[in-house]
């Protein structure tokens, strides 16, 4: 039998390689290992140029090793994960996923060249997942449209057997590298009060809403600078509309995107406690905001605080904060007091607080007063009151709560 390796140069010279490779194959002993791998990685690169599909069938390959090591279907459990997973699989019924792919590489040693598909190529079958996919949101993120309209309805079974690929290709598909993004939201100065998150759903909420960012139509590209005290108190007194078709949250919305300025309202992942995050991506900034606290106050003072950290703290080196408001250690941190004194500033000046009646009296008909001179919402207002005094029963009635995300269409549960 001749196995000599050599560049394939011609369909003959093709044609020998194959039946080279599945003799090498079928064939007893370790030592044909690196001679299998070398002879598929020629074949497929000649077929990448030349040939419309593989010749090499990874099925086909399964079929040989078992021959070749006198195994019956059932002793491909470990591999495979179950019986009918292994029936479905060499019937061609399921694809094999990531987990089988590395199981079988492993424990079969069947080549990688032949295993993986062109996408998955850089993967190194000889060493275990470097995703932890348990740590992963995976039914959120399938309910949420993460990896395509066609598995918002999957079994999460299905979800978990092929949770490998469909992690690699979310962060693929959206030009983020996994490991790279985990190493940025962990650097200090691109988190605030995160430190007891899970950081892969952190990482999953932050890139979904820069897709969703990216969906936007803007009028205009960000420009640094845009955002002065004019502009802000311009956009504070949107506030005051309620009525249906000029609700204040929207109409900021709207403002914000003629300035390159994109609002994602997108729900935080269950065991993640998430207020909003501020990013620059390209020609527009980003505000992502959950609603945890589902109140008109809030949305208010969450939105200027993230406007706060685009004017003051983001940069080329700097991309991206991410708040967690409630955070103690968060509250210490020097960029958080300058976002909460720019977003106080900015709802309610210090003069027009301090001289006014609701300021002392706390009452409703001296909060609206106050509202009016500003021409702006008495949920800020009361908001502030309720802040200042700890005092979280003050002037419920006028906070809109559990409102806001009805008027961004989000499901209340979420």
């Amino acid at each position: 039998m001749d196995t000599t390796i050599k560049v394939i140069k011609t369909e003959q010279d093709h044609a020998c390689a194959v039946e080279s490779l599945l003799n090498l194959m079928t064939a007893d002993g370790d030592e044909n290992t690196e001679a299998i791998e070398l002879l598929a990685l020629l074949i497929q690169d000649y077929e990448r140029k030349i040939s419309p599909r593989p010749l090499v069938d990874p099925i086909d390959a399964i079929h040989f090793r078992m021959e070749q090591m006198g195994m019956v279907a059932k002793d491909l459990i470990p591999y495979l994960g179950s019986q009918s997973k292994v029936s479905e699989v060499l019937n061609r019924k399921r694809p094999l996923t990531l987990a089988m792919i590395r199981n079988l590489h492993q424990g079969l040693g069947i080549s990688a060249e032949i295993l993986l598909s062109e996408e998955h190529r850089q993967i190194d079958l000889n060493v275990d997942s470097d995703f932890d996919v348990a740590k992963f949101p995976l039914s959120e993120m399938a309910k949420r449209g993460c990896f395509g309209e066609q598995y918002k309805f999957t079994p999460i079974q299905q979800i978990k057997d092929s949770a490998e690929e469909l992690i690699r290709w979310f962060f693929g598909s959206n030009n983020v590298g996994y490991h790279g993004g985990l190493a940025y939201l962990r650097a200090p100065q691109s988190q605030s009060g995160v430190r007891t998150m899970n950081d892969n759903a952190l990482l999953t909420w932050t890139v979904w809403v820069k897709q969703k960012a990216r969906m936007e139509v803007i009028d205009a590209p960000y420009r640094d600078g845009v955002i002065t005290d004019d502009w802000v108190r311009e956009l504070v007194k949107l506030s005051r509309f309620k009525n249906e078709g000029q609700q204040g949250p929207k109409l900021a919305k709207e403002y914000l995107a003629q300035y390159g300025i994109v609002l994602v309202i997108e729900p935080h992942f269950k065991k993640t406690y998430l207020d909003g995050a501020a990013m620059l991506d390209g020609d527009r900034a980003i505000i992502g905001m959950t609603l945890r606290y589902d109140r008109l106050d809030n949305f208010w003072f969450v939105l200027l605080h993230e406007l706060a950290h685009i004017k003051l703290h983001l940069n080329a080196d700097r991309t991206r904060m991410i708040d967690n408001l409630d955070d103690k250690v968060q509250q210490a941190e020097e960029f958080e007091k300058e976002a909460d004194l720019f977003a106080q500033a900015a709802l309610i000046p210090a003069l027009s607080w301090s001289g006014s009646a609701v300021s002392n009296s706390h009452l409703l008909a001296d909060a609206q007063q106050l509202a009016r001179e500003l021409d702006i919402s008495v949920a800020i207002v009361a908001g502030r009151v309720r802040h200042v005094t700890g005092n979280w029963r003050l002037l419920q009635n006028v906070l809109c709560k559990g409102e806001v995300k009805g008027m961004f269409g989000i499901d209340v549960d979420r």
